[in-house]
């Protein structure tokens, strides 16, 4: 049973996504906050296993709270959907950077929610190569931001790199077998391998660690 916080500062889609998962088999319907402060206190007290994170709340936004929630090490298996209005939301990447394993907008249909939620829990990142491409295209061509080499960087191999680069450009594993002329399974090895390294919670992380390290 996949147990889900929901967060929203808004009653009505909170009783939305509430009656949603209580009418979905596998899902449970674990608790609720309004703020982001309460959403931190309440996913230390319940520890689910995935949180539908709003951005714009009041006290701490979505953000601050995914952060917060990432770094609590009892709550290493906790998975953040991030929930926005706008697909290209200014807040999204930054969401990416501090944790969360994708974003969604809030008129997805309820089948596809419910497939995500069930993806990110199985350790899946709710980042597809489309949207991915389209986040980076975003803030590659905003203000210029300054490259942070990941701190663990240099124990990747050439291929590594070479690999992360390409994950980070949006290319899924199948694109960059075909790229680099290796068997899909080579791919998935590496990009495996890339973020037991740098320490990526899933792949959107890695993408966020691409783009950070000048990488992509």
């Amino acid at each position: 049973m996949i147990r889900v916080l929901i967060v929203d500062d808004q009653d009505l889609i909170r009783f939305g996504l509430r009656t949603l998962l209580e009418n979905e088999d596998g899902l449970q319907y674990a608790g609720e906050a309004a703020d982001g402060l309460a959403a931190v206190a309440k996913a230390q007290e319940i520890r689910p296993d995935v949180v539908l994170m709003d951005i714009r709340m009041p006290g701490i936004d979505g953000i601050e709270a995914t952060r917060r929630i990432v770094a609590a090490p009892a709550l290493a298996h906790t998975k953040i959907i991030v929930l926005t209005t706008f697909e290209l939301d200014e807040y999204v990447f930054d969401a990416l950077r501090h944790g969360a394993s994708g974003f969604l907008l809030k008129d997805t249909k309820p089948d596809e929610l419910i497939s995500a939620i069930k993806l990110v829990a199985g350790g899946g990142a709710l980042l597809s190569p489309s949207v991915t491409r389209r986040v980076i295209s975003e803030f590659a061509s905003g203000p210029s931001r300054a490259v942070k080499p990941h701190p663990q960087l240099g124990t990747l191999t050439q291929r590594e790199l070479e690999i992360v680069g390409l994950v980070g450009l949006g290319l899924t594993n199948d694109e960059i077998a075909e790229r680099l002329v290796v068997s899909p399974a080579t791919a998935r090895t590496h990009v495996s391998r890339a973020m037991i390294k740098l320490g990526a919670r899933d792949r959107a992380q890695l993408v966020v660690f691409a783009y950070q390290s000048g990488l992509t």
